[in-house]
């Protein structure tokens, strides 16, 4: 196969770019866009590469982000091929950020240049919001982006994001929100004692099962028609000190809240510390919110996308709020309507990361589609 999305994706893959590092990515992407007429900026926030290009001056806006790096290999002798070395066996393109996602952004970049050679003089302005820190601590990455748009009052009013979102086959199921995420360090403070004399001790253990039980039992809300319910789960618990025969002094907890729109972060964190003080424990909670809820309702976004999907598949995508935390969550604070489609994600993160060849030029048509259905349906 030989097509220009299968090219560029060839070429990203080639990069070595393990978070937070691009590789080169950006730069390989900027040159390619300011032949397109893009404004290129090059933000670097810490050891973070972000590049922010746009074409265009007038609403609406159109966002396509992504990120360049790619979570580590993995064993090397466990892979097929090199994960660096992009492969094609079977009709099936394989190397690390196959899936997740070169091959997205490598669509992104020829949908938009299949689209200004049919409309030179759009309306409108198109943007790309190409990051190098989504697999790794994202503090540097989108989010710092985003802050600098917003500081000067630059807003977008549609972002696909090219996250791998679909399940059996290319367009299946396409993202329209992303669950919250809320985690507290809890320490509940006890007495060190010999066990032999529990009298003159307090087992922060035994004193914190009950309240365990409630809130492991607790019902936080119902969802909604996109989101399910919300959760809570315990992912650490330590204490002791090795021996059997020493009551801890303290007890320390870390748990995390995958949350919808149906709770806030406050009511969370209300009804999680009325639990813990009920219970009459000596307790510090530290929070730390690693992102909100947001979700994008029917509307120009999602209709768009699905007519796409349906004229190259001739399926219809299912919107999902599944999984985990993706950077829809810092460009939702500029963007009135995000989401997300993208790719096969069966083999992301694992060896032998990889697409289908004919789902690159798919993608590719699926992004020009709907480029041209909201600018030109204006």
């Amino acid at each position: 196969m030989t097509s220009a999305t299968f090219e560029l994706a060839r070429e990203l893959i080639s990069r070595v770019s393990i978070t937070p590092n691009d590789g080169g990515c950006q730069a390989l992407l900027a040159q390619r866009l300011a032949r397109l007429g893009f404004t290129i900026e090059h933000l670097r926030y810490g050891d973070v590469d972000n590049l922010w290009a746009r074409r265009g001056s007038t609403k609406p806006l159109v966002c396509f982000a992504g990120h360049t790096d790619v979570v580590p290999t993995g064993p090397l002798d466990q892979w097929h091929s090199d994960p660096f070395q992009p492969t094609v066996r079977d009709g099936v393109l394989y190397g690390r950020g196959a899936a997740d996602m070169k091959s997205s952004i490598a669509a992104f970049v020829t949908a938009i240049e299949g689209f200004l050679a049919q409309h030179p003089d759009h309306p409108g302005s198109i943007a790309l919001l190409i990051t190098s820190d989504e697999e790794g601590v994202a503090v540097n990455g989108t989010v710092k982006v985003v802050e600098t748009l917003r500081a000067r009052g630059e807003a977008m009013d549609y972002c696909i994001i090219g996250e791998p979102s679909s399940v059996a086959v290319l367009g299946d199921t396409m993202k329209n929100g992303r669950r919250g995420s809320l985690s507290g360090d809890l320490l509940v403070r006890g007495v060190q004692g010999h066990i032999a004399y529990p009298h003159l001790s307090r087992n922060p253990i035994h004193q914190f099962a009950p309240a365990l039980a409630e809130l492991s039992a607790a019902r936080w809300d119902d969802g909604n028609e996109y989101f399910p319910p919300t959760t809570w789960q315990v992912s650490n618990i330590t204490a002791g000190t090795g021996a059997t025969n020493v009551i801890p002094g303290e007890l320390r907890v870390l748990f995390n809240f995958r949350f919808s729109t149906a709770s806030s972060e406050e009511s969370l964190k209300s009804r999680v510390q009325e639990v813990l003080d009920r219970h009459g424990l000596d307790y510090g909670l530290t929070w730390w919110l690693s992102g909100r809820p947001f979700l994008t309702p029917k509307g120009k976004l999602v209709e768009s996308l699905s007519r796409a999907v349906k004229n190259v598949t001739g399926r219809t995508p299912e919107l999902s709020t599944s999984g985990g935390t993706s950077d829809g969550r810092f460009i939702a604070d500029v963007c009135r309507e995000v989401v997300e489609l993208g790719p096969i994600n069966a083999s992301i993160h694992k060896l032998d990361e990889h697409i289908v060849l004919a789902d690159l030029d798919a993608l590719s048509r699926i992004y020009q589609f709907t480029l041209a259905d909201i600018l030109n349906g204006l």
